[in-house]
């Protein structure tokens, strides 16, 4: 299968949105809803997997295996949150290669410090900008030719101020990221200014629930970004769906009714699979041997 890239895409003109996939239910109706790009959230892998925080937990090989999962499972080019880069530079290119492999179109790579955070919480601190640069030049080399962009992610706004934050994300351009991505932007104003003082291709980050303004598509590409991911659309609709699911079932000892909307089994077992598994026990169930 040949997935979309996302060079090929911001090459075109094409604006980006990646809806965040936290799970593989929620990867087999993206691919049913038709989505070019989506994203691979640390967050929401995290929240998901082990119910636990973002917060410098999770590492590389839990990562790489979240991934994979997606990729096996979605049909779209995937991008990845690489944390940062889960050490040092040496890590970062072991990162690379690993996402690379795994079938990453994009791999985005944050300057805090370790352990990092969500960058939507509190005590967030970040490396010096050198530091980040030797990992962005890595991180392109150990791509060794691949058709996969280096998205660079600066939390330094919360503790060096906007101006300070764009004058890395310049630095980040001039080391050779492709993409770059200011997080934690409080304004349309300051959205704005970003885009007009960074000549680079831009990722607003619309996660549902922090700092930024959540603004659709059309205004983001207007304001001058390239791509925006909605890291938390998945993940947050299906907490609020199930929380109202279990308490429907606990008021009224019943899974059946009008406030419980549930996705048709049939079609589900198809979405994963199962059409497949029956068709191979159909070929194979007549053989001596499954009959012994």
């Amino acid at each position: 299968m040949t997935r979309p890239s996302l060079r090929k895409a911001l090459e075109a003109g094409q604006f980006v949105t990646a809806p965040g996939i936290h799970d593989m239910i929620s990867a087999v109706i993206a691919n049913k809803v038709g989505f070019d790009f989506v994203y691979s959230s640390g967050y929401w892998g995290t929240a998901s997997v082990e119910g636990l925080p973002d917060a410098g937990i999770t590492t590389y090989t839990e990562m790489l295996q979240r991934l994979k999962a997606l990729s096996r499972t979605c049909d779209a080019g995937i991008i990845a949150d690489a944390d940062t880069g889960f050490g040092g530079l040496l890590n970062v290119a072991h990162t690379v290669r690993g996402y690379v492999s795994a079938g990453a179109t994009g791999i985005q790579m944050e300057d805090q410090s370790f352990p990092k955070k969500c960058g939507h919480t509190p005590n967030k601190q970040v490396i010096p900008s050198a530091e980040m640069e030797q990992k962005i030049k890595v991180a392109c080399d150990a791509r060794d030719g691949a058709d996969t962009l280096i998205i660079a992610r600066t939390d330094a706004k919360a503790m060096e101020g906007f101006d300070a934050a764009v004058e890395r994300l310049l630095r980040y351009r001039d080391a050779g990221a492709d993409v770059v991505f200011l997080e934690a932007l409080d304004t349309e104003d300051e959205m704005r200014a970003a885009c007009a003082r960074i000549d680079a291709p831009m990722m607003a980050n619309m996660a549902d629930g922090g700092r930024t303004p959540i603004l659709p598509a059309s205004t983001l590409k207007e304001i001058g970004y390239s791509m925006a991911i909605f890291p938390a659309i998945t993940g947050l609709a299906a907490a609020a769906a199930v929380e109202t699911a279990l308490n429907t079932l606990k008021t009224t000892g019943t899974s059946q009714s009008p406030d419980v909307p549930l996705f048709d089994f049939e079609e589900f077992n198809t979405l994963i699979g199962f059409p497949e598994v029956w068709e191979f026990e159909k070929k194979w169930a007549d053989l001596p041997e499954a009959a012994e």
